[in-house]
């Protein structure tokens, strides 16, 4: 949302300031300059990427047009998804929940929780941990380089459309002078003209430059940025879940395990003790209850 608000203010100014200097929006209005400087810029990234890589380009562009996904409400969600899923395990044993790693649509616990199940590298993330833990004669440390090096993988995989879209917005200004030089190709070609039809030219040639500035100034690396922060965000989210994980295979409670991971969570979006407490058991005595008895 903070996305399309700031994409409308920083063309909205533009627009402003140009209209109170009396200047004509008919101008700026340069289908060729702009086929050229767009096309040129699709033609790259079709060049420099794989397929998968302009599809997750694709995906990031949607996704910073949406709320933040990883706000308090998820990490509530997933800390209460947890514990529930942690403490059959503590009464029943790792056995209990074979069939709700080997399959999760099925599972009761995990279809409460349908943004858990949505995410499948998230879904995927907690199910292979958990049946590797219950296949047995892994060790914490093991487990953990392992969700560590899961992490890597897909860190560079969700950076690698960002680097893309970077790449773009840097050639972007260097696309804009091609276009101005073409412009001037042709302005040079109506010289002994009328000085009406040259002046037209001329600013349609200064129309590509400006193009090719203000796409990479003001939106294309914007969205890279902030798609890149998405990507943190998800890390982050992932790094919740394994420092969770782990805790618990190293023999915490599972109450001691969703705290541990509660102070994982990143501070602008970490919930208070007691809406944990409230989110996993509903009174804050029987937590406590649990975690002195465990």
């Amino acid at each position: 949302m903070f996305a399309i608000i700031g994409i409308v203010v920083v063309f909205g100014a533009i627009v402003a300031g140009y209209l109170m200097e009396k200047g004509s929006l008919l101008v700026l209005l340069q289908p060729a300059e702009l086929i050229i400087i767009g096309g040129a810029a699709l033609g790259t990234i079709f060049i420099a990427n794989p397929m998968h890589i302009i599809k997750a380009m694709t995906g990031g562009f949607m996704g910073v047009l949406k709320p933040p996904a990883f706000d308090k409400k998820r990490y509530l969600s997933t800390l209460k998804m947890m514990f529930e899923f942690l403490n059959k395990v503590r009464k029943e044993g790792l056995l209990s929940v074979e069939n709700d790693v080997e399959r999760p649509k099925d599972s009761l616990i995990f279809k409460k929780y349908p943004e858990f199940l949505k995410d499948h590298h998230v879904c995927d993330f907690v199910c292979d941990t958990l049946r590797m833990a219950i296949t047995g004669g892994v060790d914490p440390f093991d487990m953990d380089q392992m969700m560590e090096r899961d992490m890597e993988v897909h860190h560079h995989g969700a950076v690698a459309p960002i680097s893309a879209l970077t790449t773009v917005a840097d050639a972007l200004p260097g696309l804009g002078i091609v276009a101005a030089v073409l412009g001037v190709v042709i302005t040079m070609g109506a010289i002994g003209g009328p000085p009406e039809e040259v002046g037209r030219k001329v600013a349609a040639a200064l129309v590509g430059t400006f193009l090719g500035i203000l796409l990479c100034y003001g939106l294309v690396g914007p969205l890279s940025s902030n798609m890149g922060k998405g990507a943190e965000a998800y890390n982050e989210y992932l790094q919740v879940l394994r420092v969770l994980m782990l805790s618990f295979l190293k023999g915490n409670a599972p109450m001691i395990a969703v705290e541990i991971a509660r102070r994982a969570i990143p501070a602008h979006v970490r919930p208070t003790f007691v809406e944990m407490e409230k989110a996993c058991k509903g009174s804050g005595a029987s937590v406590v209850g649990t975690a002195a008895a465990a």
